[in-house]
């Protein structure tokens, strides 16, 4: 587990679905992660360069068939920082005494 630390880039609510997404998968395609999270390809395209270029999500082009075809996963930077990121969440809310996860 990651030492708690709240990161502002992957707090903003698009770029923390994709990242919560991208957590659970190896490699994702552009289309299921923009059908997931209900966004359009320019802002999905646009969120992943950010995260690209912190060095959170690594981008793979390639073909299936004769189409184009983007993926998607977490560097082990990005998985480290979402982990970090959920235990400082975690952290913020457990004085509240609202169980995590459960309803």
């Amino acid at each position: 587990m990651s030492a708690a630390r709240f990161d502002e880039l992957i707090h903003a609510p698009t770029r923390l679905a994709i990242v919560s997404l991208l957590a659970a998968a190896e490699w994702a395609e552009f289309k299921f992660i923009r059908n997931s999270t209900e966004m359009s390809d320019s802002a999905l395209s646009k969120q992943l360069t950010i995260l690209e270029d912190a060095g959170y999500v690594r981008i793979k082009k390639g073909f299936v068939g004769k189409r184009p075809r983007t993926w998607a996963r977490l560097t082990r930077a990005g998985r480290t920082s979402f982990e970090g990121h959920v235990a400082a969440l975690q952290a913020i809310v457990a004085p509240s005494g609202v169980p995590m996860g459960e309803r």
